[in-house]
Parts: structure tokens; C-alpha cells; sequence
């Protein structure tokens, strides 16, 4: 069995994988790479609120890794909400037996939010919608799962927050999106000086949101191309494969 602190794994294991935000952009990409590194009989769980997207992916994913016998689950959710975290956690529960080698938990839901001027928000009630995405559903999210696999000899247990530039920058007339990274951030070091079983990468993806971009270079000036997802999430492959990030990192796209 794989070992916590081991090295350059040839794959992910016999792992359950948890991808949150997996029926669109880099969360799916992401998904078929993990689908290719996972050992046989492996689960991989896609959590998203579309359900139709969900399903397509997971037909795609079962065709293309039938010899790997790769259990899928679509878990159509709002993680909002309470009812959402609980039921991926219920999902992951019943797929989490003791021969799993690997639990890795890619938390990579997250939204924009507005983009206006920091005294334009007066409503707590706005704040607090955004934040419950992209601040309290992946602490709970991550909280549930630890609770729901303890740590035991033999178990890597490896947790991905998804994260941006502006998570240690800020950027004018992004109050909400640079206040959610930067918080997140924080967060995840914590559980990596907690969990020392635990390791965690904090990861900025890099420029990949044409529209995001384009509001990026009116406010500053500075131009990125996106690039696409597939791009990105072949380098947060490598790093989990090589496994050799130190417990806690935030390690930028154009620094691997």
C-alpha cells in the first residue's frame, strides 16, 4: 500500500476521488485525467449541480476505463446547502471500504461572483450566499470526509483546494472573488499544520476563463491568454503523482 509520505507513486492508488464542480471546464478535464491514474476498482465521485452533465460525463468515463472496472457516481447537488455537503458525504460513505488506498479530495466548486466596487456591497444577505459556496461548503465538505475516513496505516490521504493569483493579490472590484481565495487559502494551511496525515496542495490554475480575463486586462492592464483546461490540469496531475509538494503549498500553474 501506498505510503503518506512517500514519493513519486507510479499511480493514484486504489483511491476514492472526489471532484467537486466536475461537469464543466477544468473540474471535468480534471476528472479524465484522474480516471486514467486511478488503479482498478477504484471510486471516483462528481459532484456538480447539473445532473444531466453529470451523467454524460460518467457514461464517457465508464467507456473509456472499462478494463480499470472504475466506479462512477453522479452526485447532483447544491453545496450550498447543508442537504448538498451531507449527501456527498452520504454518497462517499458508501463507497469508502478498507481496501482504498487513497482518499484525494479535489475541492474545485467555486463562482466568480460580482464584480462592482467594494462599497456597492451593503447586503449581508449577498455576502454571506456567495461565501457559503466558495468558503463554508468546502470546510464542511472537507470536515465530513475526514471524519468519515480517519487516518490508518497504509492510507495516503491527499486534499486539493483550487485556487488563484488573487488569492495572495488583490485586485480592485474583486472584493468577494479575492476575499473567497485568500480565506480558502488560510484554511487549507491550517488543516495541513492540524492533519499531519493530511497532505494538502493549494493550487492556482491559471488563466482559463475567457470572460475573466477580459475584465482582468480592463481593470489592470495586464493581459493573460487563456489557456485550455486540459493544459492546467495535466500539471496538477504531475504534482500529485510526483507527490513531492511540501504539505500545505500554493504552488502557481507557471512555477511547475
Amino acid at each position: 500500500m501506498s505510503d503518506i509520505n512517500s514519493t513519486n507513486p507510479r499511480t493514484l492508488g486504489r483511491g476514492i476521488c472526489i471532484i467537486t464542480g466536475a461537469s464543466k471546464g477544468f473540474g471535468q478535464a480534471l476528472a479524465y485525467q484522474v480516471s486514467r491514474s486511478l488503479e482498478p476498482r477504484s471510486v471516483l465521485l462528481l459532484v456538480a449541480r447539473s445532473g444531466p452533465l453529470l451523467q454524460e460525463m460518467k457514461e464517457e468515463l465508464q467507456s473509456a476505463t472499462e478494463e480499470q472496472q472504475l466506479v462512477v457516481h453522479c452526485v447532483a447537488v447544491d453545496l450550498r446547502t447543508k442537504e448538498g455537503v451531507d449527501e456527498t458525504v452520504r454518497v462517499a460513505r458508501q463507497e469508502a471500504v478498507d481496501e482504498i488506498e487513497h482518499v484525494l479530495l479535489i475541492n474545485n466548486a467555486a463562482s466568480l461572483g460580482d464584480i462592482a466596487k467594494f462599497e456597492t456591497f451593503t447586503n449581508p444577505d449577498e455576502v454571506n450566499s456567495y461565501l457559503s459556496l466558495n468558503v463554508s461548503s468546502p470546510l464542511a465538505l472537507t470536515a465530513g470526509i475526514l471524519q468519515l475516513c480517519p487516518c490508518r496505516p497504509g492510507l495516503r490521504w491527499s486534499v486539493v483546494n483550487l485556487s488563484s493569483m488573487f488569492a495572495l493579490q488583490a485586485l480592485p472590484s474583486w472584493v468577494l472573488y479575492c476575499t473567497a481565495k485568500a480565506a480558502r487559502n488560510m484554511m487549507f494551511s491550517v488543516l495541513a499544520k492540524e492533519q499531519q496525515h493530511v497532505k494538502v496542495l493549494s493550487y492556482s490554475l491559471g488563466p482559463m476563463d475567457p470572460d475573466m480575463q477580459k475584465e482582468i486586462l480592463r481593470l489592470t492592464n495586464v493581459n493573460h491568454n487563456p489557456m485550455p483546461c486540459h493544459e492546467s490540469a495535466a500539471k496538477l496531475m504531475k504534482l500529485l503523482l510526483d507527490n513531492n509538494f511540501s504539505s500545505g503549498a500554493h504552488l502557481d500553474f507557471f512555477d511547475v
